[in-house]
């Protein structure tokens, strides 16, 4: 039976939607409440668990299987904002304007197989604290600093900023009440989010994670099929698009809306901004949850896992299951949007529209908790790790060196709360989501190499980080501001990303070069503990011969090849047999089984099929 979808002329702002109200029934209401009171169980089931230390408050004591650190990471990223910067990707340029993410699979293949096992190596609490074992004396010490507070404070607010946005987007259309009262019931939210992070540490936001993204998931999917039977199912979804297609080619907007690649002469996506993202996003720029070489709330969930084995098939598990398992459900309903709503001025509200209009009323308690979870998952994780790096590296490093565990763990929860007042201030001047993505990409521009490379090759010192993060911000900024680029315009965004990775690299190249290397016995103190490949290092592998040295990095290379195939065979398979091209459909997925089957096999030679507990 279709759905009853309800067909309204396009909104051109929120105010049309502000008399229309959700009524949600006492049973919806009482499915919100009980998620908030099975997320409240959670965060007191784990209090004093996480009192015990600050390793066991940001790490779950190194002791989190694979399964659960990787669907972590899948959550984390699944925050109630991509629907919907999905949607205004869909809206803007067809499916293929969701190459402003699917361009990081390579980064994150290499970050499973080069990366994971290192970091696990280096047994730190924090990425940032990183630059203290790699580096050494007051430049080290000011790297790490510097780093809290930008990442932590500056970056985490923006990120916790256009999160909040999607959960203010979605009570404004769900209640139809104004953004301010929309920030007041979000921070409630956070409230209760901050309440559980404080109470439980990083083990109760992993289990709230866990059942917060089977939610999630499950409603996006049940959305996804409402509203295509709303438009007479795949194949009159289809056939409304190859009409859109020929409007749009009259109007001279050429390509087609369900193209995986964007035309050459595409509007939207430029073949040069296309092939910005291709070569040089994935690895130059420095973006949450996709840092080059992993970091932030990636790093510190290889932190927690049991060992070397759990930390690469974690991140593995994540990579697979964020860009191959997860967009398709958004991407139909963003279809969707499009034809029922082509002019809205929001694209991104499309999303929501499709949810109001097209989802039976007894299953909209359902979706309003599964975005409530999507939404809480995601701010979980940033507050509990944007208070690791205040609290960790810069309060217990540079304030309070020493004092007892309770009192590191009491000042967490305090700097829990304190980035969540912060976030509600970023909120309010924030409008839009992708745009937001966009800018912490070309800020970040540029910085990738050094991270890359500060593993593999003993030159990188710490000046190299500072030179490269100094170097992105100044150009990326100054290119806007002075000389009028727009990140949000596609040709701005791919000349302000060549610009800035071309100049920040010969900067932070430059800086290594006419500064000291670090102390030899800071390198080799490194080089043992973290036994990174020998061929970058050969000064100082000379130094420890008794170390054995990473060697397998042809097999590497060879499974982060591998697993970008299987990411992307499994993506464009699934998309081309819901688009009805059954044959390409089914190569593609023969591709990924054979690349999957290539990882498998790889790994069961390490002998890493069979995981340690």
């Amino acid at each position: 039976m279709r759905s009853p979808c309800v067909r309204r002329t396009p909104a051109t702002d929120l105010a049309s939607h502000y008399n229309r109200k959700v009524q949600l029934a006492p049973p919806d209401w009482f499915v919100i409440a009980l998620y908030f009171v099975l997320s409240l169980g959670i965060g007191l089931y784990y209090k004093a668990r996480a009192g015990r230390s600050t390793q066991e408050f940001f790490l779950s004591g190194r002791n989190v299987p694979w399964w659960l650190a990787g669907t972590s990471m899948v959550a984390t990223t699944f925050a109630a904002d991509t629907p919907l910067a999905v949607t205004g990707l869909v809206a803007k340029g067809g499916i293929a304007g969701n190459w402003l993410w699917w361009n990081f699979v390579a980064g994150g293949m290499l970050t499973v197989f080069f990366y994971a096992r290192l970091w696990r190596r280096a047994g730190v609490m924090t990425d940032v604290e990183f630059a203290e074992i790699r580096y050494a004396g007051a430049p080290a010490a000011f790297l790490r600093g510097f780093r809290a507070l930008y990442l932590g404070l500056l970056i985490n607010s923006i990120v916790l900023g256009w999160v909040n946005l999607a959960m203010v987007k979605i009570l404004e259309h769900v209640l139809g009440v104004s953004k301010v009262q929309a920030i007041a019931i979000t921070l409630g939210m956070i409230g209760v989010t901050s309440l559980i992070s404080t109470l439980s540490g990083l083990w109760g936001v992993l289990v709230t994670d866990f059942v917060q993204f089977a939610i999630a998931m499950s409603m996006v999917i049940v959305l996804a099929v409402f509203a295509v039977d709303a438009v007479g199912g795949l194949d009159g979804l289809l056939a409304k698009l190859e009409a859109l297609d020929r409007v749009r080619a009259a109007a001279g907007q050429p390509g087609s809306v369900l193209s995986f690649i964007p035309a050459p002469d595409s509007a939207w996506m430029p073949m040069l901004t296309f092939l910005v993202y291709i070569s040089l996003n994935w690895w130059a720029t420095w973006y949450p949850g996709s840092e080059p070489g992993g970091g932030g709330f990636v790093a510190q969930r290889m932190f927690s896992a049991r060992d070397e084995k759990h930390s690469l098939l974690a991140t593995l598990w994540f990579q697979v299951a964020h860009f191959a398992l997860r967009p398709w459900p958004w991407i139909l309903t963003a279809l969707v949007a499009l034809v029922l709503y082509p002019g809205l001025a929001d694209p991104e509200a499309g999303y929501l529209r499709v949810m109001l209009d097209c989802m039976p009323a007894s299953l909209r308690g359902l979706m309003v908790a599964a975005f409530a979870a999507a939404y809480m998952s995601t701010i979980a994780t940033q507050l509990n790790w944007g208070a690791s790096y205040l609290v960790n590296d810069f309060y217990r490093r540079f304030v309070r060196r020493e004092a007892a565990e309770r009192h590191y763990v009491l000042a967490s929860r305090l700097a829990t709360v304190f980035l969540t007042l912060v976030s509600a201030v970023v909120t309010f001047y924030m409008t839009s989501i992708a745009a937001a993505w966009k800018l912490l990409i070309v800020t970040g521009a540029g910085t990738g190499g050094v991270l890359l490379l500060r593993w593999y090759w003993w030159r990188i010192n710490a000046w190299s980080e500072v030179s490269s993060m100094v170097a992105a911000f100044i150009v990326s900024v100054s290119l806007q501001l002075v000389w009028g680029l727009d990140s949000d315009d596609p040709l701005g965004f791919a000349w302000i990303m060549i610009v800035t990775i071309g100049i920040t690299t010969a900067v932070w190249l430059t800086t290594t070069l006419l500064t000291r290397p670090e102390p030899t016995q800071t390198l080799v103190a490194f080089y043992r503990r973290v036994r990174p490949s020998g061929r970058g290092w050969a000064p100082i592998a000379q130094l420890a011969p008794d170390v054995e040295p990473e060697c397998e990095g042809w097999r590497n290379l060879a499974d982060a090849a591998a697993g970008c195939v299987l990411i992307y065979g499994a993506l464009f398979g699934v998309g081309k047999l819901l688009l009805k091209q059954t044959a390409v459909g089914l190569v593609f997925l023969l591709a990924a089984l054979a690349a999957g089957a290539f990882i498998y096999r790889d790994l069961s030679r390490r002998g890493w099929h069979v995981v340690a507990h």
